[in-house]
């Protein structure tokens, strides 16, 4: 992997140009949009041009973050006139999307920040930190060492990035810096109930009848150590479901006692299934599992998009994550 690039690095490629890019990564999670918000409005504070896109568009259920009608789909953008992409928690190039990638192909440099350990540095500027809980957080870091303005707008969204990447703060990548960064947020004006009533307890009733559906097919291994679950197709057409709608929703099998690892098998169209998966023991690494069927992330979170059917796809994966257990010794 290249050598990581230095804050001070990525602020001369800042004031040497004049039009930016943010993009982050297809179904974009509250640190995608958080970080390219939080960023985006930083530079605008310094009049640089800046567009805002991501392959599916902001989700609904962070609309309420200020600044977040300006993120377009990147296919209705078209191909942009910019100098810079800076390209957000995007684990993998191809992560960024087919209509993002297509806007961006002729900005002049590629700046890769991420927090991902499975990222490759394929930016012509990397700074991949894996051991920070969010890439909003080096989204902060940076700010701060820059001296770059923190507006309401990059304020509200670092600290959204950060919290839902983090569990609400619980994950252990939560480290006492990530809790400096909150104060210091507070401090600049954070109304912090509001904001986590806007994430947390503003949620559409359809997640409720997924819940039911979900905990209908839930399935555990004899030892207790394994639990998955699975969605399909027609069950999303039923309950017209949106991809933000299955965000978070592994944490809650993720939290019964006794687990190690938890699954979430979703079908996709075109025959692909999407796979998350958390684990609770560091000698089990979800990152190094998912590897093996192309995909990455975190030793504790990490995912797949794999060839299904859903059932051929949960039987590899689930085998793999039983050799894991039993390499690491845990009983």
């Amino acid at each position: 992997m290249p050598e990581n690039t230095t804050f001070v690095e990525i602020g001369k490629a800042i004031e040497d140009h004049n039009s930016f890019v943010v993009v982050s990564h297809v179904r974009p999670d509250g640190d995608a949009i958080g970080s390219i918000l939080a960023l985006g409005h930083a530079l605008e504070k310094l009049g640089k041009s800046v567009r805002y896109l991501n392959n599916d568009g902001c989700p609904s259920s962070l609309k309420f973050l200020p600044g977040s009608e300006k993120v377009e789909v990147s296919k209705e953008a078209g191909v942009l006139d910019v100098e810079v992409a800076f390209s957000l928690d995007t684990a993998a190039h191809t992560r960024i999307g087919e209509g993002s990638l297509e806007a961006i192909k002729n900005a002049k440099l590629l700046i890769n920040i991420d927090h991902h350990i499975s990222n490759p540095a394929y930016g012509d500027l990397n700074y991949i930190d894996s051991k920070s809980p969010a890439t909003g957080q080096i989204i902060y870091e940076l700010l701060i060492a820059l001296n770059l303005p923190i507006s309401e707008v990059s304020r509200d969204s670092i600290y959204v990035a950060v919290s839902t990447d983090t569990g609400s703060f619980q994950y252990p990548g939560t480290t006492q810096r990530t809790y400096e960064m909150a104060a210091d947020l507070v401090g600049r004006g954070l109304n912090v109930g509001e904001i986590n009533q806007l994430t947390y307890d503003n949620q559409p009733y359809r997640k409720v009848e997924l819940m039911r559906v979900l905990l209908n097919s839930l399935d555990r291994s004899q030892d207790g150590m394994l639990v998955w679950w699975d969605l399909k197709i027609e069950t999303k057409i039923e309950l017209g479901l949106v991809d933000d709608d299955t965000e978070g929703m592994i944490d809650i099998i993720r939290s019964v006692q006794g687990v190690v690892v938890a699954v979430f098998f979703e079908d996709l169209e075109g025959g692909k299934v999407r796979v998350s998966m958390r684990s609770k023991d560091s000698r089990v690494n979800a990152s190094e599992i998912c590897g093996c069927f192309g995909g990455g992330g975190h030793s504790l979170a990490a995912g797949i998009r794999m060839a299904g059917p859903l059932e051929d796809a949960r039987e590899k994966v689930l085998l793999e994550i039983r050799e894991s257990i039993k390499r690491a010794g845990i009983s």
